[in-house]
């Protein structure tokens, strides 16, 4: 199956390169932008991107697509590193001649963006040429909308859903199509898939994201003033008894040891799980297309739990959006426009969604064929479709909006770390609340 699907992203990413390169007698290399030149006729803009390997690739094959087909644009993509490093550069060439017409910035990057002064919100551009966005997902736009106004258009987004080990669990008599969607019923799977000898129920790795996550599952807001999104936040509310829910969730099956801590880093979690040591952890859906040709046995995936007793309200969109500065002309912000509508077509987002495991923002999206053929193969990569269209709109569902999200999900990350090495839960819940309202000040 791994061969089958390697294969088939191969073909579809050639042949997407293929047609791009059909009418250009430029190399276009991976990463980088799209080999120079241009045409003297057509309006040239910079974008500025955080996609490496073969995302990146996918990527540079759509801007290509895009330049072949416009008469009067041409884009230049040029890769800017990790979404840390990207934003860093823009911070430094934001307000100057300098700034790209078009950049993507990451989720927790809104607040700054949007308040910096050297962007123009994406709503101007969809008033100005009576774009209807009621066919983009609503649930993703509402991360990104401030005050009912869209700031920048979404691009490649994710959520977090829970990977599974199928043989594992036939192996430990649970059902392999029915995994656990409660708190209490993770901790029993957890129990009859340990061994007491380094195999290991579950594992998350030490990431503040999953806990913004959670909280929002429980529809718990982790900031007051609805998130930061009705006023700027004052006060982190992550020590809230939904906050403590998750925690002593989590530090139940670690003095269990049914539960263990690989690290801090996305890939700490992933080589045990391929290698069989934990059966189930909680991973980005833009790792779906990864996880499925690494893993050796047969991968199952699922919603994240809800704590007992709560009725599951959805996850938070993340990823990345596109934005366009004010920096450039605006013949090349209006160019900057025409590429952001390319982006958001249904067979543009089909294409992508496809060959990297990011979902549509466009719903039309999942009725291209190629999205349907790879969904049809691979339902493991529609769990993530199903867990967003079954969220329910809300301040917790949005997100919260602060410029030191970076520095909160460490703050977490910490407090977690500190419960594991055995930390009363609503000691090490309190000062990470208080260190975030610090930060906030």
């Amino acid at each position: 199956m791994r061969k089958l699907f390697k294969g088939m992203m191969l073909l579809f990413a050639l042949t997407l390169l293929l047609a791009a390169c059909s009418n250009e007698s430029g190399d276009n290399e991976g990463k980088g932008g799209s080999g120079g030149g241009g045409d003297a006729d057509k309006t040239e803009i910079s974008f500025w991107h955080a996609m490496s390997g073969d995302n990146g690739d996918a990527l540079q094959a759509i801007v290509d697509k895009f330049n072949e087909q416009s008469d009067s644009v041409h884009v230049e993509a040029i890769y800017q590193g990790s979404y840390d490093d990207s934003l860093t550069k823009l911070r430094a060439v934001g307000d100057s001649a300098e700034a790209p017409a078009i950049v993507q910035v990451f989720e927790i990057g809104t607040k700054y963006m949007s308040e910096g002064g050297f962007i123009t919100p994406m709503q101007e551009f969809i008033d100005k040429d009576d774009f209807d966005v009621s066919v983009l997902e609503e649930n993703i736009l509402n991360y990104y909308s401030i005050d009912d106004k869209l700031y920048s258009m979404p691009f490649n987004t994710s959520n977090a859903v829970m990977f599974y080990n199928k043989d594992m669990f036939k192996d430990a008599g649970l059902d392999p199509e029915n995994p656990p969607s409660s708190f209490s019923e993770m901790i029993e799977a957890a129990e009859k898939l340990s061994d007491g000898n380094r195999q290991y129920g579950f594992t998350m790795a030490t990431i503040g994201w999953f806990f913004e996550q959670l909280m929002a599952n429980s529809g718990a807001l982790y900031l007051d003033h609805d998130n930061g999104r009705s006023g700027d936040a004052a006060e982190a509310l992550v020590n809230s008894k939904e906050g403590l829910a998750i925690f002593e969730w989590l530090n139940e099956m670690n003095k269990a040891e049914t539960f263990t801590n690989y690290g801090s880093s996305w890939d700490d979690p992933r080589g045990p799980f391929f290698a069989g040591q934990v059966a189930m952890y909680f991973d980005s859906t833009a790792n779906t297309a990864e996880v499925i040709k690494n893993s050796p046995h047969e991968v199952g995936t699922a919603f994240l739990p809800a704590a007992d007793g709560v009725d599951p309200q959805g996850v938070i969109v993340v990823g990345a959006s596109l934005w366009i500065t004010n920096q450039v002309p605006e013949e090349e912000q209006d160019a900057a426009w025409e590429f952001v509508k390319f982006m958001t077509g249904a067979e543009v987002q089909a294409e992508w969604a496809a060959s990297t495991g990011y979902f549509p923002i466009t719903p039309a999206a999942y009725d291209e064929e190629v999205l349907k053929d790879v969904y049809e193969e691979y339902p493991q990569f529609t769990t993530a479709v199903k867990q967003l269209e079954n969220t329910t709109p809300s301040m917790a569902t949005s997100g919260p909006l602060t410029e030191i999200m970076p520095e909160a999900r460490k703050i977490i990350e910490t407090a977690l770390g500190e419960m594991y090495e055995g930390r009363d839960p609503q000691e090490a819940l309190d000062e990470a609340a208080e260190k975030i309202t610090n930060a906030l000040k």
